[in-house]
């Protein structure tokens, strides 16, 4: 199941599990809707796929029979960021913005 990281890889700011502001590409790396459009131009930094909204967890178990939902499996606390410096991700991104993320 997706961790739910609670930030976004590049700026920092606050993404909660309910954020519909999350954006994540295939290995789980979270940016923010803003810097996944204007400074990504949707191009992951670490893998160079693309991303998606993060699907939000329902808060609470609607199914009696299973354990599901935020109360039984909470998002991660521990913060995660980019291991790339801004200058890193601004040439990867340059280098191969202009290709599909379904041909990249």
């Amino acid at each position: 199941m997706l961790e739910l990281r609670p930030n976004c890889e590049f700026c920092d700011k606050d993404l909660p599990p309910t954020s519909g502001e999350a954006r994540i590409c295939s290995y789980e790396c979270t940016y923010c809707a803003e810097c996944v459009e204007i400074v990504l131009q949707n191009v992951c930094p670490t893998c160079g796929g693309g991303f998606e909204p993060r699907p939000i967890r329902p808060q609470q178990a609607y199914r009696k029979t299973k354990e599901l939902g935020l109360k039984h499996h909470p998002a991660v606390a521990k913060r995660t960021h980019s291991t790339y410096s801004k200058e890193e991700i601004a040439s990867f991104v340059e280098a191969i913005k202009d290709i599909a993320p379904n041909k990249r």
